[in-house]
């Protein structure tokens, strides 16, 4: 963790409220420093005969005051063997909700394909069946195809997709896989695929129950998820 992350944790869990550059002389002088961020190498294939392509709609405003409202969704890719020559590769699949910030869906899988797009989807859908919000994507070549446009147009959603060589028009997806990997992928070796993908799921639960987040009022997503149904 970051001292500001540091700083949210204290807070939450233990009430102790103190200041951002107190934390960060703390932990300078117990040398006490978060993971750096990779570059990132995105895993979306484009497609070459896109089905079906839709203008940005939701035009970078990641704000939702609604559950339910705005879903942003992607795939990234992650790494295990034991050595250089017995390397493996481990796809996730995540949808999340931009009011909370909570994963609605999240699926694993050894293949980067159509079938680990629509089993997310289908996750999501199962879990909130009455969603109809702005579904936000990237080009791959998963989100482009037929059957992903007329899985949104049964589930009555509005698909809204980031623009060629914009990573940015899906900030908060990119941003979610840079926090995921810098507190449980980098810097650490996972030799089976067993080790991976409990580290994932664990963190997904950790993320949606336990993670305090500053711009949801030093709530955890599934905190704030309830505060939302409450008055609601």
């Amino acid at each position: 963790m970051g001292y500001r992350r540091l700083n949210d944790k204290l807070r939450h869990d233990d009430k102790i409220i103190v200041n951002d550059k107190r934390i960060l002389r703390i932990c300078r002088i117990q040398q006490i420093k978060s993971n750096l961020k990779y570059r990132y190498d995105g895993c979306t294939r484009p497609s070459r005969n896109p089905y079906f392509i839709a203008g940005n709609v939701l035009n970078r405003d990641f704000h939702a005051e609604h559950l339910n409202e705005k879903w942003v969704t992607d795939v990234t890719e992650f790494k295990y063997g034991i050595s250089f020559d017995h390397i493996h590769k481990l796809y996730l699949s995540a949808i999340l909700d931009l009011c909370d910030r909570r994963p609605v869906a999240f699926v694993l899988s050894d293949h980067n394909n159509n079938q680990l797009v629509f089993d997310t989807f289908d996750a999501a859908i199962a879990a909130n069946p009455n969603a109809h919000p702005i579904f936000h994507s990237d080009r791959g070549f998963q989100y482009t195809s037929r059957v992903f446009h007329q899985k949104l147009e049964k589930a009555g959603m509005i698909q809204s997709m980031s623009r060629v060589a914009h990573c940015t028009d899906n900030g908060p997806m990119e941003g979610f896989w840079g926090i995921l990997k810098r507190e449980i992928y980098y810097g650490k070796k996972f030799h089976t695929r067993h080790e991976l993908v409990q580290a994932i799921t664990q963190y997904m639960d950790y993320y949606t129950n336990e993670r305090p987040q500053r711009g949801l009022g030093v709530l955890t997503p599934m905190e704030f998820h309830n505060k939302q149904l409450s008055v609601a």
